[in-house]
Formats: structure tokens, C-alpha cells, sequence
């Protein structure tokens, strides 16, 4: 599956100076990693701090999937707004949800930190914004329920948000966000697990598994073999070509970014944006004062078609953020499109699609893959070791 268009920003920004090689021989590890996105690398990271003996394979270069084109808002909130979500899931798994995704950005900063990693991560608050007086309701439902479960939250009116150049009519604050550059930190991930043993193979397409005496024998395009204990499937949006259960509805979706401005507007300073419109808008700054905003969100159907509508979608990003910030100039420099998945529930899932195999899957699903592929670091070891654990109960498969 083709997942993205078009140059995104973070590749260009930071032009390969690591290549990996094609596989050339067969293998045979304790644990064999399939995609080397930033969910990938977080398993990698994990699992060579507990010594495991690591293969790692992608079909692209590494990193060049979807993390290539996220735009990377780091949020413990989820796509579902909470009150929403306890009435899907009850209000523990909701609950600890919205906090399991808090802890995770520390969580990340703490693996940033001991990595040496210059991926800009920042910590910021999260804005999530109405400019429809329908909403106003809807928001203040969220931000009740927030506050009645300990969330550190503040409410925004009409005066608040013109004072930092936010045309909007209400808002609900939260304190605990981050940005970071999604494809740095993979990369430098990536290197680490290298440095510390983890062999790492490029350009590299599994085309089969098949488990013989309880092991995996991955089989690549090139008739070679990667013989493992394990397999993690870290792959994201393409999964569904190997998941028998549907589990996401593929959507596209589409983002811009700016020239550097010389004074960006004083919200996306201090703050991550995020709107109440279904499908929802989203505004960041990056470290050189860019503006990447996104959204245009519609059903996937292929990605010629997804790629056709890019100017389209264009003219509608650009419309939307002089609505919203009319005394700015956004000069557009790059456009992209990608292709995202909203599950049921907005939350992702871990874990053993079949008991009887020794196939693992960490799928961070929506807004949120990043936080969720955290998450899904500190669940994976238990499920390798078929030991019970509450993440893994929350976003099993089969839910």
C-alpha cells in the first residue's frame, strides 16, 4: 500500500545520512520486528534494553511510511472525547486510557533523554477548540467529565482565545501535550537498537509467515528466510493486508506546511490545536516557525484518487486557517497526503490476533499513534510472555 504522497517535510528536513542493506542471506533470531516506523523503533528500543536478540525488517526505506508524513501532536486525548469514549468502553478503560496516553509523553521524553535524541520534542498545552456555537455544549460535557476524573484542564471563553489570536468562540485547555519531529527521533531510535545489536534490513518484503514447531519462518520477496521466536507486527495501516479481522476504516487525509513566518500566532507558541469539526482540523508550529496544519479527512479509496484531490484539499486547509487566524500569512512550501485508520473506539490495539501464534501487533490507530505506540512499548514483553496485563485486556483483538 502507497501511504503517503508527494515529499513530506520531516524527510527533507532531515536527508538520510544512515542506510541500512537488503537482506542477503537467511536468518535466524529470537525476535524479528516488521516496519521501521516510529512504533517499530519504540519496540526495538524496548526490547534491546531487555537484551532480546532482534531482527528488523521494512519494505521502504526505514521510516518511511507513515511516520514520513505524521504530523506528530503528541496528546493523551484520544479521537473519542472522553464522555464519549466511557460510554463506548466504560469509564475505567476510558478513564485509564486518557491517562495511560498522559504518562506516555513523559514516558517518550524519559527514551528521548537517554537516547541523546535532538527530535525537538517540546512540551506544550493542548487547545481543543470550537468555532461552532452547537459545539459549545458538547464542550463543556468534555470538560465536566475531565475535570470530575482529576484531568488539568482549563475553560477558554471568546475573550481568552482573541487574546492569543484565536478566532474561536470556546475552548477546553489541557496542560500535558508535546511536539516532537516524528521521523528524527525513529531514526536516531533506530540507530541506538543498531549500535546495541539489532540488525536492521531495508527494502526488505515479507511476503509470508508460516509457523512451523512454534516458530515463525518469515519469508521475504527474495525467497530468503528470517527464522524467529517472535514476530511483531509494527505496520501500522498496512496490517489490514495481513488481519483477517476488520478492525479500522482506512481513511486519507492531508496536510500543509508553511514558510517560516516571522511571528506565528501567539496560541501555536504555547500549544498544539485541534477542533470540534468531524472531521477535525489541527495547527502546530515547529522549531523554525513553520505552521503544519491538517485534516480534509476523507474515506480512503486508493491513493491515485487520495493523491488527485491534494490541490483540492489545498485551497480547503488554507481556507480554513485564515478563518481561524486571519491576521496571518500562510505562504504554503509542502503538501502531502496520507493514509490514517479510525478504529471503533479511537484506541488501538496490542497484542495476539490468534492465540496459537507467536504473531504479535502494536497498531497505534488514529490521532494518537505516537502516545499509543508508547503504550504499546510497555505492553509488549507481557505479551511475548503470555503474562496478563491490563493494556493488553483494554485493546485486544476481537474486542
Amino acid at each position: 500500500m502507497k501511504l503517503r504522497s508527494t515529499e513530506t517535510f520531516w524527510p527533507l528536513k532531515n536527508a538520510m545520512n544512515i542506510s541500512y542493506p537488503s537482506i542477503n542471506s537467511d536468518i535466524n533470531t529470537e525476535i524479528l520486528i516488521i516496519g521501521s516506523g516510529i512504533t517499530g523503533a519504540l519496540m526495538a528500543y524496548k526490547l534491546i534494553s531487555e537484551g532480546k536478540k532482534i531482527v528488523l525488517a521494512d519494505r521502504r526505506d526505514v521510516c518511511n511510511g507513515s511516520t514520513a508524513a505524521s504530523t506528530a501532536l503528541l496528546q493523551y486525548e484520544v479521537d473519542v472525547p472522553l464522555h464519549e469514549l466511557i460510554k463506548l468502553r466504560g469509564e475505567k478503560c476510558a478513564v485509564d486510557s486518557y491517562n495511560n496516553g498522559k504518562k506516555a509523553i513523559f514516558d517518550l521524553r524519559t527514551i528521548i533523554d537517554s537516547i541523546k535524541s535532538d527530535c525537538g520534542f517540546e512540551f506544550k498545552k493542548s487547545i481543543y477548540f470550537t468555532s461552532l456555537k452547537k459545539d459549545i455544549p458538547f464542550l463543556k460535557n468534555e470538560f465536566k467529565v475531565r475535570k470530575q476524573f482529576g484531568f488539568d484542564v482549563s475553560w477558554l471563553n471568546k475573550q481568552d482565545l482573541e487574546k492569543i489570536e484565536l478566532n474561536a468562540l470556546a475552548a477546553l485547555e489541557s496542560k500535558t501535550a508535546a511536539v516532537i519531529d516524528p521521523f528524527k527521533l525513529a531514526g536516531d531510535l533506530l540507530y541506538y537498537c543498531e549500535q546495541n545489536g539489532m540488525q536492521i534490513f531495508d527494502r526488505t518484503n515479507i511476503v509470508s509467515i508460516s509457523n512451523q514447531k512454534g516458530r515463525c519462518i518469515a519469508q521475504t520477496e527474495n525467497k530468503y528466510t528470517i527464522t524467529a521466536d517472535h514476530v511483531i507486527h509494527c505496520t501500522g495501516y498496512e496490517s489490514t493486508e495481513t488481519l483477517n479481522e476488520k478492525i479500522v476504516d482506512l481513511k486519507s487525509t492531508y496536510a500543509i506546511a508553511s514558510e517560516s513566518i516571522e511571528e506565528i500566532p501567539l496560541c501555536l507558541k504555547n500549544a498544539i490545536l485541534w477542533d470540534t469539526a468531524n472531521p477535525y482540523f489541527y495547527y502546530r508550529a515547529t522549531s523554525d516557525n513553520r505552521i503544519i496544519m491538517g485534516g480534509g479527512d476523507e474515506e480512503f479509496k486508493d491513493p491515485k484518487k487520495r493523491d488527485n484531490l491534494l490541490p483540492k484539499k489545498e485551497l480547503l486547509l488554507l481556507k480554513q486557517f485564515q478563518k481561524r487566524f486571519p491576521n496571518s500569512d500562510f505562504k504554503l512550501d509542502y503538501s502531502w497526503a496520507g493514509t490514517f485508520g479510525e478504529t471503533k473506539d479511537g484506541l488501538p490495539y496490542f497484542g495476539k490476533p490468534n492465540a496459537k501464534k507467536n504473531e504479535h501487533y502494536i497498531l497505534g490507530f488514529g490521532g494518537n499513534g505516537i502516545t499509543f505506540s508508547v503504550m504499546g512499548m510497555n505492553s509488549i514483553l507481557d505479551s511475548i510472555n503470555n503474562k496478563k496485563n491490563q493494556d493488553l485486556e483494554y485493546y485486544r483483538f476481537g474486542r
